[in-house]
């Protein structure tokens, strides 16, 4: 047996967040979508079966059971006592909110980072965590983010976070044959989270967004027929029905 966490290239005590991310950027060095003539089929097989063990709760632990058990101890702290959480906690400007906010998803404190996330919005209309950090960590931590969103039943703000994120790649190709994940995470929120969860208002604002994110004539169809369906509930009948044609008009051109 192979060392899983050696081939990912992550220490043992790595959280999910870490392990995804390094999953990530090997896979697209060996892949041949992706890495070419440059590509290895063998290590990209170790590796996404390394992935598949680590990224796994059970797997995980028997694998360190039998084979990595003498290297999880936590990792001993720096010899400062220097606190960098409670230091962020007691600052209240954008940025310490946005590192607050990755620092507890890569420190297992999941349910921490989607409070100070929806805090935070709520807050400050404006505030954006790409503001805080390089492309590619938002990219990779942002999609991290927004599966705990949704898991957390967060489905507007995990729509808007990944809007963003569609965005960027769109503009700067990062995620290449991963953006599939992604785009279906957005799918799954618009189509199936967001009605009865969400205020009407919000619901068609994520719809309306979603026109222009190049999700195709299929879906762009769907959506135009659930914004129908609510203003025809709240009553504005006129631009119902604006939206069922142009709902009939996108399906036909398809």
């Amino acid at each position: 047996m192979k060392d899983c966490y050696k081939i990912l290239g992550v220490n043992p005590g790595a959280t999910v967040a870490e392990i995804r991310r390094a999953y990530r950027k090997k896979a697209k060095l060996l892949h041949p979508d992706t890495a070419g003539e440059f590509s290895d089929a063998a290590a990209f097989r170790e590796l996404v079966k390394a992935y598949e063990i680590l990224s796994d709760v059970r797997q995980r632990s028997l694998f360190d059971e039998t084979y990595f058990y003498r290297y999880r101890s936590k990792t001993a702290r720096n010899f400062s006592s220097f606190d960098y959480r409670t230091w962020l906690l007691k600052r209240n400007d954008e940025e310490s909110r946005a590192k607050l906010i990755f620092f507890d998803l890569l420190h297992a404190r999941e349910d921490d980072a989607v409070r100070e996330f929806v805090d935070t919005c709520k807050s400050c209309a404006r505030f954006k965590l790409s503001d805080w950090f390089t492309r590619e960590d938002f990219m990779d931590y942002g999609f991290i983010l927004c599966e705990e969103l949704v898991l957390h039943e967060e489905f507007y703000d995990a729509f808007i976070l990944l809007e963003q994120i569609i965005r960027m790649e769109y503009s700067y190709s990062y995620f290449r044959l991963f953006f599939p994940e992604v785009m279906e995470l957005a799918r799954t929120v618009l189509k199936f989270r967001l009605e009865g969860n969400v205020a009407d208002e919000l619901c068609l604002d994520a719809w309306e967004r979603a026109l222009e994110l190049n999700f195709g004539n299929a879906d762009d169809s769907f959506f135009l027929q659930k914004m129908a369906s609510v203003y025809y509930r709240i009553g504005d009948e006129r631009t119902a029905r604006i939206c069922e044609e142009e709902a009939v008009r996108i399906k036909n051109s398809g």
